[in-house]
């Protein structure tokens, strides 16, 4: 069995390309029922397959017979509408020990934007359970991704990894603070009602701002997380029409195309007598489009620009990273260990069935002696006799037949297996 992988980061492609590769949860099952249908059945029978898809990542990682990385770039190329060339120039590979330790590094947060972070291994198992939902979860990737759990638990439970980290939300924060002298002055419009979404509000909430209010396209999300905080909901459709009350705009959703836009934040930055607007766009693809960065008078952040700011304090933890990598070399070594006794599984399973074959070829001839009433001794002694006959018949073949040389290999194998002494 080999496994591979292929994926892009937010250090190897940059946010745009990233967008292209964006799946929502709900549409992992589909994606990887078409990434495995792609595969055909004769020249790669059975693959496994399962899909990360993050702001900071998209990974797919895959299980079968022997690797497909090639036709894995190839599909998913074709997919975010890109050539091959250019999504490999971005893009990273890996076949069986390293997708392993990519796999344990990135759910144990050694491989995120913000070092430790611990919202990616919530992430994982989403992409794990969407997997299974699809029935593209197969022993070998259940097994390295719940090997992959239990490794970033123990990195967390063991090491300081996780300690001061600062996270995307609390990075927005601090920005915020770095533009308005008060931020219990500001009012604040989250649009999306989502993880990261909850993340950011419960940041802002915790600095008093004047007024909160949800932006969803489903309202009852959205009433119940504006519930929380105190703030009200509004329509997505009432976005163009409300801009300019808000100082701040954090936004995060799913959608595939931008939900505000240039012209919308020109006209609210007139109504608002050019007074400074703080925007904050999370989503992959974005949500807000990026020519409003280059307006005068608002300062717009992408998760990519908040990489700075998240790299504070990554000093006090790169300690603890060895002691981490230490964890996930024991972990790469123990599942290298499993896959090498997976490749002898055939092997068993065609033993168990010859030796279960003439268990009951012997056990039938004795049955039909003991009913014509024989001797049970003489019959006993015909059984034992029958078993231990073919389970040589075998090894005494070898002995007798081929050249020299093949009868000493034989002579050794024998003796290994038949004539070792029990310790």
């Amino acid at each position: 069995m080999a496994v591979w992988a292929l994926g892009i980061n937010h250090t190897t492609a940059p946010l745009d390309l990233r967008g292209r590769f964006a799946f929502a949860v709900d549409q992992i099952p589909h994606t990887l029922q078409g990434l495995r249908q792609s595969f055909g059945g004769q020249r790669h029978p059975e693959v496994e397959a399962a899909l990360i898809s993050t702001c900071n990542r998209t990974e797919i990682y895959c299980a079968g017979s022997r690797t497909a990385l090639d036709h894995t770039v190839g599909w998913l190329a074709e997919t975010g509408g890109v050539t091959p060339s250019l999504l490999r120039s971005h893009a990273y590979t890996l076949e069986n020990d390293e997708v392993a330790r990519h796999a344990f590094r990135v759910a144990s947060g050694l491989d995120s934007m913000v070092l430790g972070e611990a919202q990616i291994l919530g992430q994982m198992k989403d992409a794990v359970r969407a997997a299974e939902s699809a029935g593209a979860l197969g022993t070998t990737l259940n097994q390295l991704f719940q090997r992959s759990f239990a490794v970033a638990k123990e990195v967390r439970s063991s090491t300081e990894i996780g300690a001061h980290s600062i996270s995307m939300a609390a990075a927005a924060v601090r920005l915020a603070g770095q533009l308005f002298e008060d931020l219990s002055q500001i009012r604040i419009l989250f649009v999306g009602a989502g993880e990261m979404i909850e993340l950011a509000a419960t940041h802002f909430a915790a600095k008093n701002p004047k007024s909160i209010a949800i932006a969803n396209r489903t309202l009852e999300r959205g009433e119940k997380l504006s519930s929380r905080f105190g703030g009200e909901v509004m329509r997505l459709a009432d976005l163009p029409s409300r801009l300019h009350e808000f100082d701040a705009v954090i936004s995060c959703t799913a959608s595939t195309l931008p939900l505000i836009g240039l012209g919308a934040v020109e006209r609210a930055l007139k109504l608002r007598r050019h007074r400074p607007m703080f925007m904050v766009d999370l989503a992959v693809p974005r949500d807000i489009e990026p020519e409003v960065k280059a307006l005068e008078d608002v300062y717009l952040y992408t998760v990519d620009d908040l990489a700075s700011v998240v790299q504070t304090g990554q000093a006090n933890r790169q300690a603890a990273v060895a002691q981490a990598e230490a964890i996930i070399d024991a972990g790469v070594q123990s599942f290298l260990h499993w896959m090498d006794q997976r490749s002898a599984v055939p092997l068993i399973q065609q033993l168990n069935q010859q030796a279960e074959a003439w268990r009951e070829a012997e056990l039938a001839r004795a049955r039909k002696l003991l009913a014509r009433g024989d001797d049970p001794e003489v019959v006993l002694q015909a059984l034992a006799k029958g078993l231990t006959q073919k389970m040589l018949h075998g090894a005494m073949a070898e002995l007798h037949a081929g050249d020299a040389h093949s009868r000493e290999r034989a002579s050794q194998a024998i003796q290994h297996f038949f004539l070792r002494k029990e310790r």
